[in-house]
């Protein structure tokens, strides 16, 4: 199940029901099932205090996930996915515009990017950020299909 949730922001997720088809999709072609995925949109102050308080980092970012897979796997005995991930919305407004991106886009970049993560994906090195940036282009493409397709 995939649910979407906002803090300090008025944002609203479009397309919610299209976006977790998706969702669901990428993590399928993968070999993997999704549990209990929580999206959270929230403001830069929120997700500071949270990189803050969990992580010990003082710094803005677009995006933190909680890994909650192992419980899933616990539960049900199947390779899946489950998180809490919270999407600052400001911080995806400002990489748009500096990465020349409309607002949708990067969203639904960085939305997948936790997923991206969830399912084995990593960026902490020059080649592991290109294999990432490749799986999300992937990704925004299928979207882009799902979209076209409604």
């Amino acid at each position: 199940m995939i649910r979407y949730f906002t803090e300090d922001t008025t944002f609203l997720l479009k397309k919610k029901r299209l976006t977790s088809k998706w969702l669901q999709q990428v993590a399928a072609q993968r070999g993997f099932r999704i549990g209990e995925l929580n999206y959270i949109f929230c403001s830069d102050p929120y997700l500071l205090a949270i990189n803050r308080q969990f992580l010990d980092h003082d710094y803005e970012t677009d995006i933190i996930t909680f890994d909650n897979s192992e419980d899933y796997l616990l539960e049900t005995g199947h390779k899946g996915v489950s998180a809490d991930i919270y999407i600052s919305v400001d911080t995806v407004h400002v990489n748009a515009e500096a990465y020349g991106e409309g607002f949708d886009r990067e969203l639904h970049r960085v939305i997948v990017h936790g997923l991206l993560h969830l399912i084995g994906y990593d960026d902490v090195t020059p080649w592991k950020q290109q294999r990432m940036r490749a799986a999300e282009n992937r990704a925004l493409k299928l979207w882009e299909t799902i979209q076209a397709g409604e």
